[in-house]
Protein backbone atom coordinates (compact mmCIF):
# COMPACT_ATOMS: atom_id res chain seq x y z
CA UNK A 1 0.00 0.00 0.00
CA UNK A 2 1.07 3.75 -0.93
CA UNK A 3 0.45 5.85 2.10
CA UNK A 4 0.46 10.03 1.33
CA UNK A 5 -0.06 12.13 4.47
CA UNK A 6 -2.48 15.50 3.85
CA UNK A 7 -2.78 18.06 5.92
CA UNK A 8 -3.80 17.68 9.56
CA UNK A 9 -5.45 14.09 9.86
CA UNK A 10 -6.08 13.63 6.37
CA UNK A 11 -4.38 10.60 4.93
CA UNK A 12 -4.73 8.55 1.56
CA UNK A 13 -4.35 5.05 0.92
CA UNK A 14 -3.50 3.10 -2.38
CA UNK A 15 -3.42 -0.52 -3.24
CA UNK A 16 -3.79 -2.02 -6.95
CA UNK A 17 -5.40 1.51 -8.15
CA UNK A 18 -7.98 1.64 -5.45
CA UNK A 19 -7.96 4.65 -3.35
CA UNK A 20 -9.02 4.86 0.07
CA UNK A 21 -8.98 8.30 2.20
CA UNK A 22 -8.94 8.84 5.84
CA UNK A 23 -10.41 12.18 7.67
CA UNK A 24 -10.26 14.64 4.42
CA UNK A 25 -11.20 17.89 6.68
CA UNK A 26 -11.56 21.69 5.68
CA UNK A 27 -7.83 22.17 6.31
CA UNK A 28 -6.50 19.20 3.86
CA UNK A 29 -6.17 19.90 0.53
CA UNK A 30 -8.61 18.72 -2.59
CA UNK A 31 -6.10 16.26 -4.12
CA UNK A 32 -6.43 14.39 -1.58
CA UNK A 33 -9.38 13.28 -3.14
CA UNK A 34 -8.47 13.13 -6.39
CA UNK A 35 -9.68 9.61 -7.77
CA UNK A 36 -10.78 8.50 -4.14
CA UNK A 37 -13.21 5.37 -4.29
CA UNK A 38 -14.14 5.66 -0.79
CA UNK A 39 -13.65 7.99 2.58
CA UNK A 40 -13.59 7.00 6.27
CA UNK A 41 -14.36 9.59 8.44
CA UNK A 42 -13.15 9.19 11.95
CA UNK A 43 -15.99 11.33 13.63
CA UNK A 44 -17.96 14.67 12.74
CA UNK A 45 -15.47 18.03 13.28
CA UNK A 46 -14.89 19.95 10.71
CA UNK A 47 -10.91 19.29 10.56
CA UNK A 48 -11.65 15.62 9.65
CA UNK A 49 -14.67 15.93 7.51
CA UNK A 50 -15.26 18.69 4.84
CA UNK A 51 -19.16 17.95 4.11
CA UNK A 52 -19.30 20.45 1.14
CA UNK A 53 -16.38 18.84 -0.43
CA UNK A 54 -17.25 15.42 0.46
CA UNK A 55 -20.99 15.96 -1.08
CA UNK A 56 -19.83 17.09 -4.44
CA UNK A 57 -17.58 14.06 -4.65
CA UNK A 58 -20.55 11.33 -4.93
CA UNK A 59 -18.34 8.21 -3.47
CA UNK A 60 -19.45 5.94 -0.39
CA UNK A 61 -18.61 7.07 3.18
CA UNK A 62 -18.07 5.56 6.50
CA UNK A 63 -19.00 7.04 9.66
CA UNK A 64 -19.73 6.11 13.03
CA UNK A 65 -22.72 5.41 13.98
CA UNK A 66 -24.24 8.49 16.21
CA UNK A 67 -21.93 11.36 14.09
CA UNK A 68 -23.99 14.00 14.01
CA UNK A 69 -23.69 15.77 10.09
CA UNK A 70 -25.45 18.21 8.43
CA UNK A 71 -28.65 17.06 7.68
CA UNK A 72 -28.93 19.87 4.66
CA UNK A 73 -25.95 18.10 2.77
CA UNK A 74 -27.17 14.78 2.53
CA UNK A 75 -23.61 12.21 1.88
CA UNK A 76 -24.08 8.70 0.58
CA UNK A 77 -22.57 7.70 4.02
CA UNK A 78 -23.01 4.07 5.56
CA UNK A 79 -22.65 4.30 9.42
CA UNK A 80 -20.33 1.84 11.43
CA UNK A 81 -20.08 0.94 14.61
CA UNK A 82 -17.09 0.01 17.18
CA UNK A 83 -15.72 -3.96 16.19
CA UNK A 84 -17.46 -4.02 12.52
CA UNK A 85 -15.50 -5.18 9.94
CA UNK A 86 -16.22 -3.95 6.40
CA UNK A 87 -15.28 -3.64 3.04
CA UNK A 88 -14.16 0.01 1.89
CA UNK A 89 -13.52 0.40 -1.71
CA UNK A 90 -11.73 -3.17 -1.61
CA UNK A 91 -9.85 -2.46 1.49
CA UNK A 92 -10.63 -4.78 4.33
CA UNK A 93 -11.41 -1.91 7.54
CA UNK A 94 -12.10 -2.59 11.60
CA UNK A 95 -13.49 0.02 13.51
CA UNK A 96 -12.69 0.19 16.69
CA UNK A 97 -13.44 2.70 19.60
CA UNK A 98 -16.44 4.39 19.79
CA UNK A 99 -15.48 7.84 21.93
CA UNK A 100 -13.53 10.84 21.25
CA UNK A 101 -11.02 12.10 23.89
CA UNK A 102 -12.49 14.62 26.59
CA UNK A 103 -11.04 17.82 26.24
CA UNK A 104 -12.42 19.30 29.23
CA UNK A 105 -14.82 19.28 31.71
CA UNK A 106 -16.86 16.19 29.93
CA UNK A 107 -16.64 17.54 26.33
CA UNK A 108 -17.03 16.80 23.59
CA UNK A 109 -18.99 13.86 24.03
CA UNK A 110 -19.31 12.46 20.39
CA UNK A 111 -18.36 9.52 18.61
CA UNK A 112 -14.95 8.55 16.92
CA UNK A 113 -13.42 5.63 15.52
CA UNK A 114 -10.60 4.55 14.64
CA UNK A 115 -9.90 2.20 11.59
CA UNK A 116 -7.42 -0.48 11.02
CA UNK A 117 -6.73 -0.62 7.32
CA UNK A 118 -5.54 -4.53 5.74
CA UNK A 119 -4.92 -5.27 9.49
CA UNK A 120 -1.52 -2.91 8.82
CA UNK A 121 -2.81 0.68 9.29
CA UNK A 122 -4.44 2.51 11.83
CA UNK A 123 -5.28 5.45 12.45
CA UNK A 124 -7.28 6.37 15.87
CA UNK A 125 -9.17 9.89 14.66
CA UNK A 126 -9.29 12.19 18.37
CA UNK A 127 -8.54 9.11 20.52
CA UNK A 128 -5.42 7.18 21.47
CA UNK A 129 -7.84 3.71 21.76
CA UNK A 130 -5.17 1.03 21.06
CA UNK A 131 -5.73 -0.98 17.89
CA UNK A 132 -5.80 -4.30 19.90
CA UNK A 133 -3.45 -6.16 17.65
CA UNK A 134 0.22 -5.93 16.17
CA UNK A 135 -0.19 -3.24 13.18
CA UNK A 136 2.64 -1.88 10.82
CA UNK A 137 2.09 1.16 10.58
CA UNK A 138 0.41 3.48 12.98
CA UNK A 139 -0.80 7.33 13.02
CA UNK A 140 -0.56 9.05 16.24
CA UNK A 141 -2.27 12.26 16.51
CA UNK A 142 0.93 14.94 17.44
CA UNK A 143 -0.98 17.61 18.77
CA UNK A 144 -4.34 18.47 20.59
CA UNK A 145 -6.33 20.45 22.90
CA UNK A 146 -7.54 16.62 24.17
CA UNK A 147 -3.88 15.67 24.38
CA UNK A 148 -0.50 15.57 26.13
CA UNK A 149 2.63 14.55 24.23
CA UNK A 150 3.58 12.16 27.12
CA UNK A 151 0.31 10.35 26.46
CA UNK A 152 0.93 10.54 22.55
CA UNK A 153 4.65 8.57 22.96
CA UNK A 154 2.84 5.97 25.36
CA UNK A 155 0.11 5.67 22.94
CA UNK A 156 2.48 4.43 19.90
CA UNK A 157 5.34 2.76 22.46
CA UNK A 158 2.67 0.48 23.22
CA UNK A 159 1.49 -0.22 19.65
CA UNK A 160 4.89 -1.32 19.02
CA UNK A 161 4.13 -0.79 15.35
CA UNK A 162 7.22 -1.09 12.70
CA UNK A 163 6.49 2.59 11.36
CA UNK A 164 4.67 5.43 13.07
CA UNK A 165 3.67 8.62 11.14
CA UNK A 166 2.26 11.62 13.29
CA UNK A 167 -0.88 13.09 12.31
CA UNK A 168 -2.97 16.17 13.65
CA UNK A 169 -0.17 18.28 13.48
CA UNK A 170 -1.63 21.40 11.81
CA UNK A 171 -1.68 23.69 14.37
CA UNK A 172 1.79 23.31 15.23
CA UNK A 173 3.92 25.98 14.37
CA UNK A 174 7.43 25.10 13.45
CA UNK A 175 9.32 25.32 16.35
CA UNK A 176 6.68 22.58 18.20
CA UNK A 177 6.68 20.86 15.15
CA UNK A 178 10.22 20.20 15.81
CA UNK A 179 10.27 19.63 19.85
CA UNK A 180 7.38 17.22 19.02
CA UNK A 181 9.27 15.29 16.30
CA UNK A 182 12.48 15.43 18.14
CA UNK A 183 10.68 13.86 21.36
CA UNK A 184 8.95 11.18 19.01
CA UNK A 185 12.29 10.69 17.18
CA UNK A 186 14.31 9.89 20.71
CA UNK A 187 11.12 7.86 22.09
CA UNK A 188 9.24 5.94 19.69
CA UNK A 189 11.65 3.36 17.38
CA UNK A 190 10.19 3.66 13.55
CA UNK A 191 9.04 7.28 13.70
CA UNK A 192 9.04 9.16 11.16
CA UNK A 193 7.45 12.19 9.82
CA UNK A 194 6.07 13.56 6.61
CA UNK A 195 5.12 16.69 5.71
CA UNK A 196 1.46 16.93 3.62
CA UNK A 197 1.68 15.69 0.63
CA UNK A 198 4.38 12.81 0.67
CA UNK A 199 4.48 9.69 0.49
CA UNK A 200 6.58 7.14 2.40
CA UNK A 201 9.04 6.10 0.34
CA UNK A 202 9.02 2.43 -1.43
CA UNK A 203 11.73 0.94 0.93
CA UNK A 204 9.98 1.83 3.71
CA UNK A 205 6.77 0.40 2.87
Amino acid sequence: MRITKFTHSCVRIEHDGRVLVIDPGTWSEPAALAGADAVLVTHEHTDHIDVLRLAGLGVPVFAPEGARLPASTPLPVTRVGAGQRFDAAGFAVTATGGRHATIHGGQPACANLGYLVEDAVYHPGDSLHPPGRPVHTLLVPAQASWLKLTEAIDFAVAAGAARTVAIHDAQLNDRGLASVNGWFGETVPGYRYRRPGESIPPEEE
